[in-house]
């Protein structure tokens, strides 16, 4: 085979479908065939135009697949072989600047934002970046997870998600046992952020939503440890929570998408002295129910969170595999090239129907020579 197929964002709302010629791999590189690609809200973000790109790209960033070829001294770094299956990150590293020998690869002086996987130059040589596609090009700066034997690739993909909820709400904000926790949010990485600090011996967990698009992901919180779950619309969360527990939250952590109230809710759930992680980007500048005087009342703590690290990926793939949670059984569709599309315009709201909790792209045959 010396072609792949890729799904190309050239503009927003705009796919085109592109043959590429698979790269000559290297002592130093390899290639992928991917197996499967989960979806996120990133996805349906860059698919609008709310997060914007100069270039056309190939998106898709929680990526699993099979090492089809590797040069010696990739594969001696990577510690993997061809034949293997193997989860990609996010971030590329040089491993020699200061933030890469410091684990906080995602701010690699050489790479950062502008390398990450889903959202390189199309029209760059080998094009091969993202998850949408046959096939992806791993340079040298790439950063490899091997796969347990014992995870399909569609469930695989979590490790994603799962990696975000254990960084994003349990080792960003040093979630303590017997913490009460708020997650905001009830979408994937919401359900995977619940399970997270429930591991972390959290006393209550309770998890908000909004409105019929959310109510089955509501309803399946319970089996993700969430000990109450509340859409919004109808309920008042800061009642709900102090009906249920007495107090506030020690933790909030928020990862809804396009929801410019969560930060406002957020900060009126929060305990004096409590802390509250953002990880869920606005798309707006709009705060709506936000006021900033009670950070300083209660002297609260507000962190970013951006990305994932190894440590958390390796502790989302052992909680994958012990299958405590039944990550393997959420409801979920799995679409090919020709139905990608309609389900992300569902995604983003902009196609009737309510969507899959979660959503994963898995290839057709490659296009043959």
């Amino acid at each position: 085979m010396t072609a792949a197929t890729g799904l190309v964002l050239t503009a927003p709302r705009s796919f085109e479908r592109r043959t590429f010629d698979l790269p000559e791999v290297g002592g130093a590189d390899g290639l992928l065939r991917i197996e499967a690609c989960g979806l996120c809200g990133t996805d349906h973000e860059q698919y609008t135009g709310h997060i914007a790109s100069s270039h056309a790209f190939i998106p898709g960033h929680e990526v699993v697949g099979v090492v089809e070829q590797v040069g010696d001294e990739a594969a001696e770094r990577w510690g993997v072989a061809a034949g293997q299956r193997v989860a990609v990150e996010v971030f590329q590293s040089c491993r020699e600047c200061e933030p890469c020998r410091a684990g906080m690869y995602r701010r690699c002086v050489r790479n950062g934002m502008a390398t990450m996987v889903g959202f390189t130059d199309a029209d760059q040589p080998p094009g091969l970046g993202g998850g949408y596609a046959s096939h992806l090009y791993l340079g040298p700066d790439s950063m490899l997870l091997p796969m347990p034997a014992e995870l399909d690739p569609v469930t695989a993909t979590l490790f994603n998600p799962l990696g975000a909820g254990i960084r994003w709400a349990v080792e960003v904000p040093e979630t303590q046992p017997g913490d009460v926790v708020v997650v905001l949010g009830p979408g994937v990485r919401g359900l995977c952020a619940s399970a997270a600090v429930k591991e972390a011996g959290a006393s209550f967990v309770m998890i908000t939503g909004l409105g019929p698009r959310d109510a089955e992901r509501l309803a399946l919180a319970p089996a993700f440890g969430v000990d109450l779950a509340v859409d919004v619309a109808a309920t008042d969360p800061n009642r709900a929570l102090r009906d249920a527990v007495g107090a506030k939250a020690d933790v909030v952590v928020d990862v809804t998408a396009k929801a410019p109230a969560a930060l406002g809710q957020a900060v009126q759930l929060a305990r004096p002295g409590g802390t509250i992680v953002v990880a869920g980007t606005r798309g707006s500048a709009d705060t709506p129910g936000f006021e900033p005087d009670h950070i300083v009342y209660k002297e609260l703590r507000i962190l970013g969170a951006l990305g994932v690290d190894v440590s958390a990926y390796r502790k989302a793939l052992e909680l994958l595999v012990s299958a405590r949670y039944p990550f393997a059984d959420i409801p979920r569709q799995v679409a090919g090239f020709d139905d990608l599309e309609p389900l992300i315009q569902t995604m983003a709201g902009e196609r009737p129907g309510i969507p899959p909790v979660h959503g994963v792209f898995a290839p057709e045959d490659a296009i043959e020579p």
